[in-house]
């Protein structure tokens, strides 16, 4: 790890010393000043505060009904140079000679890196000046929704009817957009690459693949096949010897030792955040149906006006916030319900702490969303404002700094709550080992969060993109998953099934073989962000690592399947057991599959913020720690509730629903929608793959319709999980339960 995390920051450092710089002016050859380095860098708070990243994407990352910005504004500005251009033909060429000649005439002027370090300055020629002009006129009228033609596109972008913005500020946002298409069409000093490595592919500009994306596309293949031979041999090999060792010393438990755990009056408050948790998780669903529905209908949902009061900035903000708040606050209560279960009773004031940490979670929620909300509707006047109170625009990072900040010291609190309730286990000897995984994976849980305070209102875009993935990837898919293993290995221990000794080393083994990846993984997210190609070398060998340990989850869930079906009162855990099965599952599929499918750097080249990327996100966030929150939740509910009323039939819908209804989401709507815009992609160019024409083009329409089943099947698993946790809590008359629930 030390290597991992030193690989990580070395980089880190290129990355602050070789990113597009930001003109102190932009100016013409004749002197007329077109942005400055205040319009830009205004421009980027400006965007932040109408969403940012949840109305279409800078660089690739972000939504994907509207436009990637930078990709737009480039194709747009090279037409209109090229249209400038031809109206003054080269004498005694044909049409197409002409045409021919000033496509590369275009493609110099417009690669060449004309930035004057010594005096900050861009300058462009006085036609390309005036290109710049015409496109910004065109974002000004989109921004500000006056003219027909403009509101068309503000209905296919899913904008709200009536524009926000004034002229000064939809000028400055266009003056960021213009600073991100430069980065992604200057050649670097001395190179013949982009900023952004020829991201996006765009041939009017001559962007196209470059040799190192090639190269290292190879080589990370090469090297997934290597690794996962020597994996799959050494896990073989290994994997007699755990399950020869996998059985307590004194043999499997012949009763539920947990049935006579102590609930204490800290874990019986936890209860509370289950029902929040199913709250969230019914609210999250809802706004993703809204937010899929905006794309075939943007102005609302079947003619009401859902747009001028929750447009889709602000339904995909709080759709995608609260897959995360969820997912996360389950897993935090089943810290705080385990911690005093293993340590056999509350240290002082635990109560009071579980309840201290639930209200202020449920202040952030709030706060962050209200706060959102009035961004997007524009009732921050100052910018300042918006990034501490607003929103910050940013991909799961969108709350605001001040909510960010409180959150951040929520987490502390809780790792502070876990760890009183794990001491009097760390008084004892022998075994503890493994709390001590748990423990450090709690530590890492809020010290990577904190990464997140690592930028500023006017911080460059790739230095926040940096520390932004260190909250993404490595707090949510990293960490998490190491703690979420860790706990539920130790669970299986104190239940009996385990020996501590195997748990251990499994854990280790899992969270040493996922992290080497993970780590270093990091950098796939950060290809084209104005990263230097060293970025794309180290993040194409690695992450292809991320996939290897998934090639062995046969080998994973053969031994679960064996651990979990010893003695019969294991069956009393059938669908806490059931919903793990499912992580492993999707572990394969969503993560694996899916996620290899766009991770090698040509491949991302192509289909960076296409639907292939939402694909990949919505089988694994949901699929993989949506399932294992859902399953940790059923685990903590054993002890909060009686389980001879537990209606299992609804726990029944409710997991097919799940793991069908994803399927069909992803296999029927999400993949193909991507497969077709990635070929419009490598056939015509990026923009054209992003574009309304294609987006509102009957068929991805009809896609997206075919959405609709697989919804509606997953909003019946959603409902039938929701009303069995109500039901678990507050049984009604005359439950049926099955013969080994009403034992149990």
């Amino acid at each position: 790890m030390v290597v991992m995390f030193g690989i990580l920051l070395l980089l880190g450092a290129e990355i602050y010393q070789m990113k597009p710089p930001i003109p102190e002016a932009v100016t013409s050859v004749s002197g007329e000043v077109l942005y400055t380095r205040n319009d830009i860098e205004t421009g980027q708070n400006v965007w932040q505060s109408i969403g940012g990243m949840e109305q279409g994407s800078i660089w690739g990352h972000g939504s994907y009904v509207a436009p990637d910005w930078s990709a737009d504004w480039l194709h747009r500005e090279a037409e209109t140079l090229l249209a400038l251009r031809m109206k003054t033909p080269i004498a005694g060429l044909s049409q197409a000679e002409d045409m021919a000649l000033q496509k590369a005439a275009l493609q110099k002027e417009m690669r060449t890196n004309s930035y004057d370090p010594a005096t900050g300055t861009i300058t462009v020629s006085d036609m390309r000046a005036q290109a710049i002009k015409q496109v910004e006129k065109h974002y000004v009228s989109l921004y500000e929704g006056s003219d027909p033609e403009s509101l068309a596109l503000r209905r296919d972008y899913a904008f709200p009817l009536h524009g926000l913005l004034g002229n000064a500020e939809a000028k400055q946002l266009s003056a960021f957009y213009f600073w991100t298409a430069w980065g992604a069409t200057t050649n670097r000093p001395g190179k013949e690459i982009t900023y952004t490595s020829n991201w996006p592919h765009e041939p009017l500009v001559g962007n196209k693949p470059t040799t190192e994306i090639l190269m290292w596309s190879i080589a990370s293949v090469i090297l997934l096949l290597a690794a996962a031979g020597a994996l799959i041999a050494y896990y073989a090999k290994q994997f007699d010897v755990w399950r020869q060792e996998i059985v307590p010393e004194d043999g499997i438990a012949k009763a539920d030792i947990l049935d006579s755990a102590v609930i204490t009056p800290s874990m019986r408050a936890t209860a509370k955040y289950f029902w929040i948790v199913s709250a969230m998780f019914l609210g999250q669903v809802l706004l993703g149906i809204l937010t899929a529905h905006y794309a075939v209908e943007g102005q609302g949902l079947y003619g009401l006006p859902f747009a001028e009061y929750f447009p889709y900035a602000v339904t995909r903000t709080w759709h995608t916030q609260l897959a995360v708040l969820w997912i996360a606050t389950a897993w935090l209560a089943t810290g705080l319900y385990v911690a005093p279960m293993l340590g056999g009773r509350d240290p002082k004031f635990q109560r009071f702490g579980v309840n201290f940490l639930f209200f202020s979670l449920l202040i952030i929620v709030v706060g962050s969303f209200a706060g959102q909300w009035a961004a997007i509707h524009r009732f921050f006047s100052n910018l300042t404002m918006n990034f501490w109170f607003g929103h910050q625009g940013y991909e799961y990072v969108d709350l605001g700094r001040f909510w960010q900040i409180y959150l951040t010291i929520g987490l502390f609190l809780w790792v502070g709550l876990v760890v009183r309730g794990l001491w009097p286990v760390l008084q004892k000897k022998g075994g503890r080992s493994l709390i001590y995984l748990v423990l450090v994976s709690a530590i890492a849980i809020g010290l990577l969060y904190a990464a997140g305070l690592m930028w500023g209102q006017h911080t460059h875009i790739s230095i926040m993109e940096y520390w932004r993935w260190w909250v993404v990837h490595l707090w949510v898919e990293g960490i998490f998953e190491v703690f979420a293993t860790a706990i539920i290995s130790l669970l299986f221990v104190r239940m009996g099934i385990l020996r501590t000794s195997t748990a251990t080393v499994m854990v280790l083994f899992a969270t040493v073989i996922f992290l080497f990846g993970g780590v270093l993984g990091t950098f796939h997210h950060l290809y084209f962000s104005g990263t230097p190609t060293s970025v794309i070398a180290v993040g194409a060998m690695i992450s292809a690592l991320e996939v290897v340990p998934l090639l062995v989850v046969g080998f994973e869930a053969y031994t679960r399947y064996k651990v979990e079906h010893e003695v019969e009162w294991e069956r009393n855990y059938h669908w806490p057991f059931m919903f793990f099965a499912a992580v492993l599952f999707w572990n394969l599929i969503g993560a694996g599959l899916f996620g290899f499918l766009i991770n090698p750097p040509i491949a991302l080249y192509y289909m960076q913020g296409l639907n292939l990327t939402a694909n990949h996100a919505h089988a694994s966030l949901f699929g993989v720690y949506g399932m294992l929150g859902l399953g940790l939740t059923l685990y903590c509910l054993r002890g909060l509730t009686n389980t001879a009323l537990w209606n299992e039939k609804l726990l029944k819908i409710s997991f097919w629903s799940l793991n069908i209804g994803l399927a069909m989401m992803t296999l029927l709507s999400l993949l193909p929608q991507g497969v077709i815009q990635t070929y419009i992609s490598i056939e015509y160019g990026y923009s054209f793959a992003r574009s309304a024409d294609l987006i509102q083009s009957p068929i991805m329409q009809a896609l997206v319709w075919a959405r609709v089943p697989g919804d509606l099947v997953f909003s019946v698993g959603v409902f039938a999980f929701v009303w069995f946790v109500f039901r678990a809590f507050v049984p009604g008359k005359n439950i049926k339960t099955s013969p080994r629930l009403k034992s149990a």
